[in-house]
């Protein structure tokens, strides 16, 4: 793997007992839902450490000034969420980043190619070159979807090394084809499996992300 990527694994208690909550196919749709929102939070926690612009000022404590850092109000941040699974996360990144506005990317898989289909892009024609954008889907799998939804942030002038992306599960196949695409580009993850079966899961994985979110499925 190229060094274009950097991709992240917090090394955290919460991080790993939620994981080990989604991972459990006994668990039931409603704490798999907090579950996700959870790592959402807490990987897009991880993701604004160093992302969010800020500016030094001076407020007046109870006692005497202060200097201080905010983050800078003239920022854009931009919340995408690639539907439907993306939802599952967007909740808990919702707590940790007050976007200015949340756009959605929504793709269906052909099992049999397993290549991306988009069925809906409500995106603005352009964002400014310094807008951040949080793109948040819970499986990065083959890397199809994400392929995808990169291709239409980026031709909307967003630069690559001001989106992060945050995933619950990552496999190879998907970081291998961001790392050939994008330089300057961040994953952040909950965990790094090494396998795929037939139909492009990511094994252990956590199965159909989507499904386990809203209860649908078998």
């Amino acid at each position: 793997m190229s060094l274009q990527l950097r991709v992240y694994v917090p090394d955290h208690p919460l991080v790993k007992h939620w994981l080990a909550i989604a991972r459990d196919k006994n668990t039931p749709t409603p704490l798999f839902k907090t579950a996700m929102k959870e790592l959402g939070k807490w990987l897009t926690y991880e993701a604004a450490r160093y992302w969010l612009p800020t500016l030094e000022a001076a407020v007046e404590s109870p006692v005497a000034p202060a200097s201080v850092t905010l983050i800078h109000p003239q920022a854009e941040i931009v919340a995408i969420p690639i539907l439907r699974a993306g939802l599952s996360l967007l909740e808990g990144a919702q707590e940790v980043i007050t976007a200015n506005a949340t756009y959605h990317l929504g793709y269906g898989r052909d099992e049999a190619s397993l290549e991306a289909r988009c069925y809906l892009n409500n995106l603005p024609a352009e964002f400014s070159e310094e807008t951040r954008v949080l793109l948040l889907d819970p499986m990065l799998a083959t890397g199809g979807t994400m392929m995808a939804a990169m291709a239409e942030v980026v031709k909307r002038g967003v630069n690559p090394a001001n989106i992060r992306i945050v995933s619950t599960v990552v496999a190879p196949p998907a970081l291998q084809a961001l790392s050939n695409a994008y330089e300057g580009l961040q994953v952040y993850t909950a965990i790094i499996d090494q396998e795929l079966n037939g139909k492009g899961y990511i094994v252990p994985g956590l199965g159909d992300a989507g499904d386990r979110s809203f209860g649908t499925g078998s």
